[in-house]
């Protein structure tokens, strides 16, 4: 088991950091380009929510069944944990915080793995997955408050 942990600064409140990290549209968004799913809804994410999709890595790749249940979600804490599965992956268990900070906000990931043999492997591409995602959150982020 292997455990990746990010953090990002947003100069915004943790109320809207928190409705762009809950939304999945936006989650598309941050991930274009190297996940691409199908069968995704749109809108706000909510506790007891099972999402069964299909997700292909850049688009290219043949698509994979993938299961995310959201089996903690606080509005009022902006806290969320999810339970994933599916490509390969035996476990993922992702946390997610936004908590006040002296520029607005701080994002925490927090992302449990065990992948078998490809845990390491896998935990680096989640590292880089969710490093990558700060971009389009400012990008999107940007283009609310703007």
């Amino acid at each position: 088991m292997r455990t990746v942990r990010l953090s990002h600064i947003y100069d915004h409140a943790p109320a809207d950091v928190w409705r762009v990290a809950t939304d999945l549209d936006c989650l598309k968004e941050a991930v274009r380009g190297l996940l691409k799913f199908e069968g995704m809804p749109s809108g706000a994410i909510h506790k007891g929510q099972v999402l069964d999709v299909t997700v292909s890595m850049f688009g290219i790749l043949p698509a994979q069944p993938y299961r995310m249940e959201l089996i903690e979600f606080d509005n009022v804490t902006h806290k969320f944990v999810s339970r994933e599965e599916g490509m390969g992956v035996e476990h993922w268990q992702h946390s997610l915080r936004v908590v006040p900070h002296v520029r607005g906000a701080e994002l925490i990931d927090e992302i449990e793995i065990e992948a078998g043999w490809r845990t390491g492997l896998i935990a680096a591409w989640a590292r880089y997955m969710y490093k990558r995602r700060h971009g389009p959150r400012l990008t999107m982020l940007a283009r609310h408050a703007g």
